[in-house]
């Protein structure tokens, strides 16, 4: 079973649910461009940083030209992996290994602001857009974050009965769509293992969509209050 998100366990390897939604329940994803750009953030923190020749330019102060680094983004390469994720109008889920203890907290922290930075300037508005700090959930059970995957990327259900065309990352577990910076090994592995051994169930693909049971009740009293 989970810590409770109120208390956040950190430790090293650890597997955790995120979660966070808007301010007042508002939606943090008004069109397109801004789930893209929410990808976009999570992308320049996960994939290996660009070489200094490469980002280099020219910078002009007081009529003199000179060669510089611009300001770059935190990067957490191999510190963080995404294991899934799905955007929903008001809220997201993370489903994340960090593999060095509570880099986690500089890994939202800096999600986060860029997000609300850009999102503000965007729309005009001033104040938090998120509803407080993120909730972090540890996993400690196997059949808990197989049943923690299947739940988040069934979330668009309420919208949507085509589970492929969304902003999530089940695309990737159907192979439909290819990703370096998502790890989807370590929970496609269980398949075919004894974890999984039900005869009708023989892909991700039918866990997510056919399996008989309710994720919730393996999954207890998880509910993100905040997707109403």
């Amino acid at each position: 079973m989970p810590k409770q998100n109120t208390v956040k366990t950190y430790i090293s390897g650890g597997i955790y649910h995120i979660y966070n939604r808007g301010v007042e329940k508002r939606d943090i994803f008004m069109d397109n461009q801004d789930y893209k750009v929410f990808l976009r953030f999570l992308k320049d923190i996960l994939t290996p940083p660009l070489d200094s020749k490469h980002i280099s330019k020219d910078f002009t102060l007081k009529g003199s030209t000179f060669k510089g680094i611009p300001r770059q983004p935190l990067n957490l390469y191999k510190q963080i992996e995404l294991l899934s994720y799905c955007l929903m109008p008001n809220h997201f889920h993370l489903l994340i290994k960090q593999n060095s203890e509570k880099v986690i907290k500089q890994f939202m922290h800096s999600l986060s602001t860029r997000y609300s930075m850009y999102f503000n300037k965007k729309y005009k508005r001033v104040g938090s857009l998120f509803q407080g700090i993120y909730k972090a959930i540890l996993v400690m059970e196997e059949n808990y974050l197989l049943h923690l995957s299947r739940y988040i990327h069934l979330n668009p259900l309420k919208y949507t009965q085509d589970l492929t065309n969304t902003y999530s990352s089940y695309s990737e577990y159907l192979g439909k769509r290819k990703t370096n910076w998502l790890n989807t090994e370590i929970i496609l592995s269980y398949f075919g293992s004894d974890l999984i051994n039900k005869k009708d169930i023989s892909s991700y693909k039918e866990f997510v969509e056919k399996f008989k049971d309710d994720s919730t009740s393996i999954l207890g009293k998880l509910k993100l209050e905040d997707e109403n």
